[in-house]
């Protein structure tokens, strides 16, 4: 029993892994068809970019009551029903023949679906791996980037051979069937009362459960501390960029240079979340190297980040060589990558541990509501211009701004937080 329990928690990050890869190739198969779907269903760019942009805000709203869920219900059929239930919805999505069809399927059904999924995601595969968390963690964070990598390319195939409508229909069959095989395979873990399930959900002890963090907690202790507050700025433009680079990228590639569905998908994620990768490994080993002796060097390295990174969105425009897009493209993913290596680490150095959950939430919420007005400000944009280029320096930016403010709070408040926590 002792080994099949060893061999099985690999097999939960497997289940876990392909399912948190159709999460994130959900979100990118309506990114890659956008221009086709704008054309067939005579829509504005304003129009799509609103659909992208209550996805986000239903997404943001159903975070806090998809964490609540993950801790008090059982997490094998949160994270079940919630991959059934956003893919039925995507499925649906191929199905839309107007803009209401499309809120309501995409923005609502499916954003409330991928909410509930996170949460309980996370947390039943921290159950599983305690000695081999960080190891199980990182493996599970790859299925991110081929997930938007695999949409990017197989979901403007799928459309450039048989329409924007089955792009839809295959990913979510593909998501049903998985959570089929979840339903069957995947298990809870039972544990003894007062052992950790999972150190972002909480440290679960007598003394928590006697008083549970009730929902509005984490926002409280978000936004009466100095560098929690700041980091939760930070995410929010971060997010805000990520969201208006993911949702109008793709139809930049198509409409400047003339690129197919297939190709622009796949350039527009390949180059960024490949440079991505080899950014978070880099990030990551720096941040935990430096910050033995200076802790506040993570939001230095999240700072720095932010502007080297928004360097690179001031080049892009539709005049460049193909070349220097694709640089400029993967740049941008290499420095993204330093702000993203350090958010929890730094979010629960100044937070008390009881509350990393709800903590969590808090900034979540925030960012995903903040990040959620990017699509239609973009489109909009682009109604006003005629072109996505214009909109590059907009996103740079805002990345500037919330660098130097990470700069200035890393040396004015980081320490203070810290120790205030520590005692």
């Amino acid at each position: 029993m002792k080994a099949l329990h060893k061999y099985y928690k690999w097999e939960v990050l497997g289940l876990l892994w392909m399912a948190y890869l159709l999460n994130q190739a959900d979100r990118q198969v309506f990114n890659t068809v956008l221009p086709a779907i704008r054309d067939s269903l005579h829509l504005t760019d304003t129009s799509v970019g609103l659909i992208a942009t209550i996805f986000n805000l239903c997404y943001a709203c159903m975070v806090p009551l998809g964490g609540m869920a993950g801790d008090r219900l059982s997490r094998k059929w949160v994270t079940t029903i919630a991959i059934i239930f956003w893919s039925v919805a995507t499925m649906f999505t191929g199905l839309a023949t107007g803009v209401v069809m499309l809120i309501l399927m995409r923005s609502v059904a499916t954003g409330g679906g991928e909410a509930f999924f996170g949460p309980a995601n996370y947390s039943l595969l921290g159950q599983y791996h305690t000695d081999t968390r960080a190891r199980a963690m990182s493996i599970h964070q790859t299925s991110y980037y081929v997930g938007v990598i695999l949409a990017g390319w197989l979901a403007g195939y799928i459309a450039d051979k048989l329409g924007w409508q089955y792009s839809f229909i295959i990913f979510g069959a593909a998501g049903i069937i998985w959570g089929i095989v979840m339903a069957i395979r995947l298990k809870d873990k039972k544990e003894a009362a007062g052992q950790a399930g999972n150190e972002g959900s909480a440290v679960i002890s007598s003394e928590v459960e006697q008083s549970k963090p009730g929902i509005f907690d984490g926002f409280k202790t978000v936004f009466t501390t100095p560098t929690a507050l700041v980091l939760t700025v930070g995410f929010s433009g971060f997010i805000f960029v990520i969201t208006g680079y993911m949702t109008w990228v793709p139809a930049f590639l198509q409409e400047e240079f003339g690129q197919t569905q297939a190709v622009a998908g796949f350039n527009s994620m390949f180059w960024t979340y490949a440079a991505a990768f080899a950014g978070v490994l880099l990030a990551g080993t720096l941040s935990d190297k430096i910050a033995v002796r200076d802790r506040k060097v993570r939001m230095v390295i999240q700072g720095i980040g932010l502007i080297l990174g928004a360097a690179f969105l001031f080049f892009v425009n539709g005049d460049m060589a193909l070349w220097a897009v694709y640089f400029c493209f993967a740049g941008w993913g290499f420095f993204r990558a330093f702000f993203d290596a350090n958010i929890y680490t730094v979010l629960y150095d100044v937070t008390p541990a009881r509350l990393h959950a709800s903590c969590s939430s808090a900034l979540i919420t925030t960012g995903f509501a903040v990040g959620a007005l990017a699509p239609v400000i973009l489109g909009a944009m682009k109604d006003s211009m005629g072109s996505l280029s214009a909109t590059f320096p907009v996103l740079g930016a805002v990345w500037v701004l919330c660098g130097i403010l990470m700069l200035i709070v890393s040396k004015t408040s980081y320490q203070k937080d810290y120790d205030k926590i520590k005692k």
